[in-house]
């Protein structure tokens, strides 16, 4: 076997592996360029993790792979096309950061309307309010609720959605250590089920802890794509932790 064919072996059996590839996904500011080509893959049943600063270019980037931003350049491609902004809801479902949305209704009401339209089972619905630890608060309404559990309340509804992608910005903004890792346990477990999760996080410990995955973004550039070991590898840092990585490689 020839060195070219081994190296298409690998790049089509990585590409057939992948979920979602995101190829050259370029935008700007004003001049500012906030993305800069942009490329890397999304697998099924992995927590890839988008690490970098505050400013370099993560929520730029969630929001325009679930097309909510246009991009200048590039493609999201899924089962080998490229699919159009308007039909990326239906393969993508995209929490934000310090979503507070239906302030004057009740969590149970909201909880329920979810289930109402994906069509989730009632024993779904409890195990997953279950999970999150949402339950002491289901008679509140939205607007009384503490960061945390409005926090809590925005992953019951994204966990009951039925994309294969779940993407998520600082999903550990607002729990305490405790509960930043029991909610680590119910994503790991979500991605066990099938699903891929891309997780937004600035926080590299969390990050360290529960993605398989990174990709590495300084000033709107990939900088590293890989495992823990494969980055420490490029870094010439045989036992760094992500912190030291991510700062040897940007």
């Amino acid at each position: 076997m020839t060195a070219s064919s081994t190296i298409a072996g690998s790049l089509g059996a990585q590409q057939a592996h992948a979920l979602l590839q995101i190829a050259g996904l370029s935008k700007s500011y004003g001049g500012q360029r906030a993305l800069n080509d942009v490329s890397f893959d999304i697998r099924s049943r992995e927590v890839l993790g988008l690490i970098g600063p505050n400013g370099a270019g993560k929520t730029t980037l969630l929001e325009a792979i679930a097309g909510i931003l246009p991009s200048d350049g590039g493609k999201v491609i899924w089962h080998g096309a490229p699919v159009s902004h308007a039909r990326r809801q239906d393969a993508i479902f995209y929490l934000p950061d310090g979503l507070r949305p239906w302030e004057d209704q009740f969590v149970i009401r909201i909880v329920e309307f979810f289930a109402a339209v994906y069509g989730r089972a009632e024993n779904r619905v409890a195990e997953t309010v279950s999970h999150v630890g949402l339950s002491p608060v289901l008679n509140k309404r939205v607007g009384a609720l503490s960061k945390g559990y409005g926090r809590r309340l925005m992953l019951a509804l994204a966990l009951m959605t039925p994309q294969p992608i779940l993407l998520m910005d600082e999903p550990f903004d607002g729990f305490d250590l405790r509960q930043t890792r029991e909610i680590m346990v119910l994503l790991r477990r979500v991605s066990a089920g099938g699903r891929a999760l891309v997780l937004a996080i600035h926080q590299l410990i969390d990050a360290e802890r529960i993605c398989d995955r990174f990709v590495l973004l300084a000033d709107g550039r990939v900088r590293g794509i890989g495992s823990l070991d494969q980055l420490r590898d490029r870094s010439g840092k045989a036992s760094a932790d992500l912190e030291d990585v991510f700062l040897a490689l940007t």
